[in-house]
Order: structure tokens, then C-alpha cells, then sequence
């Protein structure tokens, strides 16, 4: 299997926002791949304290969604701020088939932002959060990739060590 990126540009997303949609798109492959026969008993679990299961597949979601909201100079509504503040709580009417379809919705919600930002904002202003941080356009979505990918390889690694009996 090669990876998102060596299988060429992606249909309708601008050239100077390819590696942030197949940074996406890899993250997604990556974690629909492993958790496909995760043990929902096993969702919450925090091996060595580390973040559960359960957390990355809501962070990864959110996290896409409050950045991609401040890249277009939007502050977060209170639906995101009460997402934001649930991630990680343990909840048993959550299921890992819901968790994926959440984080599948936010990735194709992302990749038609891309598809429709505008290269020439590429450097504009935004500010995150409330203390309204400095950022840019083309920075938010750097970090959207980036973000996104530090927690699927934190997935990955929690996923394996659960899965593998070490808790």
C-alpha cells in the first residue's frame, strides 16, 4: 500500500494545499486500517496513563474543526467549546463506529474547506482562541496536518499496546 501523497494530486484541492489533504487522507486510512476490529471494551483504556483510544478519535476530529473554524477568521461556537470540553471523558454511549463516522464527516468537512480556500489568503492573519494568538491561514492548516498526524501516531502506538496485552 503506498501512501496518500505518492498517489498524485488530489481532484479540485490547490497545488499549495495537496500535502495538507493527503496528510489528512493518510491519517484516516491509517486509523480506519487499524481499528477496524478494536475491542470497544478496550476504548477508554489509558495504558500508563497515556490518552485513551476513545480521546485521539475525538481530538482528531475536533481538533481539525476548531483550527479549520479560526482559518476562516471564525471564532469556535458553543457546539465546539462543549465538544472540545467532553473529549476524552469517558462515556459509554459512545462507540468506536460512531467516533469514525464523526472523524469521516470531519475529514471530508475539511477537504471541501481545502478545495474551496482561496491561495491568495494563504498568508492572512487569523488569531486562535480566545487570547487570539497570532496565526496565518496557511499556518492553521499546517498545523490541521500536522496536529492531525501527531495524534493517528499516538493512536497507533496506544492502539498496538493495548491490543497486545501490555496494560
Amino acid at each position: 500500500m503506498s501512501e496518500i501523497w505518492l498517489k498524485g494530486p488530489l481532484p479540485s484541492i490547490p497545488d499549495l494545499l495537496q500535502p495538507v489533504a493527503h496528510a489528512l487522507l493518510q491519517a484516516k486510512e491509517e486509523i480506519d486500517e487499524l481499528i477496524k476490529y478494536f475491542d470497544e471494551a478496550l476504548l477508554w483504556k489509558r495504558p500508563a496513563g497515556v490518552a485513551s483510544v476513545g480521546f485521539h478519535l475525538q481530538h482528531i476530529a475536533g481538533v481539525q474543526d476548531r483550527l479549520l473554524t479560526y482559518a476562516k477568521g471564525e471564532m469556535l461556537n458553543e457546539e465546539q467549546l462543549t465538544y472540545l470540553q467532553n473529549e476524552g471523558k469517558e462515556d459509554e454511549t459512545i462507540t468506536v463506529h460512531s467516533l469514525l463516522e464523526n472523524l469521516n464527516r470531519q475529514t471530508k468537512r475539511s477537504l471541501e474547506q481545502l478545495k474551496q480556500t482561496d491561495t491568495n489568503t494563504l498568508t492572512d492573519k487569523r488569531e486562535v482562541g480566545r487570547k487570539k494568538l497570532p496565526s496565518t491561514v496557511l499556518g492553521l492548516l499546517f498545523h490541521v496536518a500536522e496536529h492531525t498526524m501527531r495524534h493517528t501516531g499516538q493512536l497507533l502506538v496506544t492502539i498496538k499496546i493495548i491490543t497486545a496485552g501490555l496494560v
